[in-house]
């Protein structure tokens, strides 16, 4: 399940997802696009988006202005597999 959340620019992460409007789709999800880059440039904070078959897109924000991303839960650790318990019979 994914996150839509309202933060600071200079809490944005790589993989979050940044609304870039319609641009040269009309197809509604195809206007999130993935932070590729975060940069910190001149006291602004400079996000990269990219696709492979697409031009990057750039964005600056104030450090603390907010913005707006989906952002994916961490990826949950895999349990262990359960290790049998081997129990060794005595033959007499």
């Amino acid at each position: 399940m994914t996150t839509r959340i309202k933060i600071a620019a200079c809490e944005v992460r790589l993989g979050d997802l940044i609304y870039n409007g319609l641009g040269t789709s009309k197809h509604p999800t195809d206007t999130w696009e993935a932070i590729t880059q975060v940069n910190a440039v001149d006291g602004f904070v400079q996000l990269i988006t990219g696709h492979p078959d697409l031009p990057p897109g750039e964005f600056w924000f104030e450090p603390d202005e907010l913005v707006v991303v989906i952002r994916h839960p961490p990826a949950a650790p895999e349990a262990e597999a359960a290790k049998p318990e081997h129990k060794h019979r005595h033959r007499h």
